[in-house]
């Protein structure tokens, strides 16, 4: 199993794992658009994605976005999506992955990278807790809804 940066000549294999990333979230299919937003941000270096592979086998992926802490004046890496395909799930991809994005934010000189998970998503909680990553009990994460 091999982990490495994903770039335009990657953007069939990558939108299929994004677009199977997405229905897990409950959203509909719809290949087009993800591989159309994946090329927009792989044009623009809007943000950095991870393929891992085994033989060839595209098996999951991770997506990190760019931020910075303006306290510590220092980078930060959003670690926004990590999807491992069902049938590869449990074999150590997710793991290569995280190992891979942390490195990458290490190289990068970041001071953290942040994510988040569905409360109910047990097993992608588990693997962040086990990597030590903390869930934040001092601040309070707000969103607000500018579309539906």
């Amino acid at each position: 199993m091999e982990v490495f940066l994903a770039s335009l000549k990657h953007l069939e294999e990558v939108s299929r794992l994004f677009d199977k990333y997405r229905v897990f979230y409950q959203q509909p299919s719809d290949m087009e658009a993800a591989k159309k937003f994946l090329q927009e941000r792989l044009q623009k270096n809007d943000s950095t994605i991870f393929l891992a592979s085994n033989r060839g086998n595209m098996l999951g992926f991770t997506q990190l976005y760019p931020s910075f802490s303006s306290v510590s004046m220092k980078r930060v890496w959003i670690l926004n999506d990590l999807f491992v395909d069902e049938a590869y799930r449990g074999k150590g991809a997710a793991q290569l992955l995280m190992n891979v994005a942390e490195e990458f934010a290490r190289e990068t000189g970041a001071i953290r990278i942040v994510l988040a998970t569905q409360i109910s998503n047990v097993v992608a909680r588990s693997l962040y807790e086990s990597r030590g990553y903390i869930k934040d009990g001092d601040f309070y994460h707000y969103a607000l809804r500018l579309q539906q």
